[in-house]
């Protein structure tokens, strides 16, 4: 596959396009050692996602979300970036890259070097308190998790910790929504990678680009959904096709 002409096609618009976006799900740190939590053997098997990571069962029950959230927190503090988020950072500082848009909650991209981030999920590796609303930042709490400290609490009031991470039931952040709509409308090029594009509103994004005029390639392994909203669909690994597409 990586020597097909669509792969031809894909190198030589990410050469040519000068406002490229990249959209990214759980596809793209599947190489990283974070499983998607709904495939075969992910979180999802082991932990039902309406009894342990709603917004409803977090507030009843906050043990039960963390005691979820250490296995969690273990997977994304032993995680590096892989050669698909370098791929990215190495766009955006060549000044190609307009931004990211993920929905991720992992926080590889910023680790790889990339600077316009939006976290559509939030972040698993930023917390703050139910009460007073302090905000902790880092892997600190999420290492105290991984060592057993469920729920953990807040250094000033006492209070229960919640991760950043969008619980089912709780709305999409505002003002990352409205900063991917923004970027989706002026992209020429955006690069859709390791999503089925199942997960909505979210998913209507690469249309949005597309009816924007913008020029669309799908990067999956697996099944995309709506392979309609693609110029080229590469069905591959990130970490094989983006180092391709994406050097000189």
């Amino acid at each position: 596959m990586l020597g097909s002409d669509e792969m031809k096609h894909a190198k030589d618009l990410v050469s040519k396009c000068k406002k490229i976006t990249a959209f990214t799900g759980a596809g793209i740190s599947v190489d990283s050692g974070i499983p998607d939590f709904k495939s075969e053997g992910g979180l999802w098997e082991r932990y039902d996602p309406h009894e342990y990571a709603t917004i409803e069962s977090f507030m009843l029950n906050p043990t039960k979300f963390w005691t979820m959230g250490r296995e969690i927190a273990e997977t994304i503090l032993n995680a590096k970036p892989n050669a698909a988020h370098m791929s990215l950072a190495k766009l955006e500082t060549e000044g190609k890259l307009l931004g990211i848009i993920t929905l991720n909650i992992d926080n590889l991209h910023q680790a790889a070097g990339s600077k316009h981030v939006i976290e559509l999920h939030g972040n698993y590796l930023r917390a703050h308190c139910i009460d007073c609303k302090a905000e902790y930042v880092g892997e600190r709490i999420h290492k105290s998790v991984a060592s057993g400290e469920i729920p953990p609490r807040c250094e000033k009031c006492n209070g229960i910790l919640k991760s950043e991470a969008i619980l089912f039931g709780e709305p999409l952040p505002e003002n990352a929504m409205a900063e991917a709509i923004e970027l989706c409308r002026k992209t020429d090029l955006m690069l859709v990678i390791g999503t089925s594009l199942s997960i909505y509103p979210a998913a209507f994004l690469p249309q949005l680009a597309k009816n924007s005029g913008a020029k669309v390639i799908l990067i999956n392994l697996e099944g995309i959904n709506r392979d309609s909203v693609g110029d080229i669909v590469l069905r591959g690994r990130a970490t094989d096709v983006l180092p391709e597409i994406v050097e000189d």
